[in-house]
């Protein structure tokens, strides 16, 4: 893409690179635009008005379009983990060697302003085939690789993309080498969260299952149960927004374990509390379709109405009526006529409020015991009378 002249970047030799020189080509919506700056100094980049906003290695963000510019850098590996690398950037650094340090070949191509390619690794090749392929054999000395892999391919396999053969073997041989302990789990839950708002997440976790990965960072999912949790990711109760997705997907996906693997799941991965939360409630909604879902009120089995209110109390339906639409959305998916019952019942229970029975005197405890009679008594009625 070629762009209008900068008097800023007069002198300068400046790049494009990574995802908008990608995505570009794909015909996926271009997001933030990055730049590589070869042959200068971060003095040179601060007389020009540029604002240093790197910690680690030198990042500038441009005066005017606050778009990053970071000079040509390589890396060595010195520790464990993903943040265990030595950083080198000087005017001598090539761009060849700057895109080198990069994961896959497309994410390796650059761009001239005029629009020119670049691509000394083959990605464009590596694109038209819709291969994510490693740039170097120094992929292994970074676990965060595997992860990133794993989302690339939530976000294109159905643009029929797939891993090379060469690549996986070493995003196993990471795994393997006891590499992905060393990832933090904030750091997996990010990549995580980016994932379940792809197009395609289940990709990521059959990608992390099928190297090994999933039962090292998530072992509650590490089970033969994991195809049926992924089933259940589309569709979701909230598309509003891809926080909404997101955190319906997680839900979703463990909602079929016992609270103490949710636990130890959100645990290993530093799940924020809202994520948490939707996971509880998403199992308490799969608990009540699997104790009366299908069931009549004549059936003779559980107490329906009984069922209802448990699931309205576990909820916090009464403190927390936001809950309910996107719950019954869950499980109108896997029983209508339960979603049904459930949408008249909480219509009908939340129509009692504890303002009428204080005028007629109740207080205290029997204020609640009340309520609670009362609200059950209404479901009960009305779905004798469906």
């Amino acid at each position: 893409m070629s762009m209008p002249p900068d008097p800023r970047l007069d002198g300068l030799e400046v790049y494009l690179v990574g995802g908008a020189v990608r995505d570009a080509r794909l015909g996926w919506p271009v997001g933030d635009r990055d730049w590589v700056v070869v042959g200068a100094t971060p003095e040179a980049l601060r007389q020009r008005g540029f604002k240093p906003v790197g910690r680690d290695f030198p990042v500038f963000l441009h005066p005017d379009t606050h778009e990053e510019y970071a000079l040509a850098r390589t890396e060595r590996k010195q520790g464990h983990g993903y943040t265990g690398f030595e950083v080198h950037a000087s005017p001598e650094v090539t761009l060849e060697a700057d895109l080198a340090r990069r994961d896959f070949t497309i994410n390796a191509m650059a761009e001239t302003p005029t629009g020119e390619l670049i691509d000394p690794y083959g990605g464009a090749d590596d694109l038209a085939a819709r291969r994510l392929r490693h740039v170097s054999a120094a992929f292994v000395e970074d676990p965060l690789r595997v992860l990133r892999a794993a989302r690339f391919l939530a976000r294109y396999r159905k643009l029929g993309f797939t891993i090379a053969a060469e690549t996986m073997a070493l995003m196993r041989q990471l795994t393997d080498s006891g590499e992905m302990r060393y990832l933090v789990a904030e750091r997996v839950w990010t990549e995580t969260h980016n994932a379940l708002g792809e197009a395609d997440p289940s990709a990521y976790f059959q990608t992390l299952e099928a190297c090994g990965a999933l039962a090292v960072l998530m072992p509650p999912l590490a089970t033969p149960s994991l195809p049926e949790a992924l089933a259940r990711l589309e569709p979701v109760p909230d598309e509003s927004n891809s926080h909404s997705v997101a955190l319906w997907r997680w839900a979703r996906l463990g909602e079929h374990l016992e609270d103490d693997e949710q636990s130890r799941l959100n645990d290993a991965v530093k799940a924020p509390n809202a994520f948490r939360d939707a996971m509880r409630l998403a199992a308490l909604s799969r608990r009540l379709r699997h104790r009366i879902g299908g069931q009549r009120p004549d059936d003779g089995g559980e107490d329906r109405a009984d069922a209802i209110m448990t699931w309205l109390d576990g909820i916090d339906a009464w403190r927390r009526p936001e809950r309910v639409a996107p719950l019954l959305a869950l499980i109108a998916h896997d029983d209508g006529g339960l979603a049904d019952d459930l949408a008249l019942a909480w219509r009908l229970a939340s129509q009692i409020l504890p303002k009428a029975l204080l005028a007629e005197g109740f207080r205290g405890p029997a204020l609640g015991e009340e309520l609670s009679r009362r609200r059950e008594a209404t479901v009960r009625e009305a779905l004798a009378s469906r």
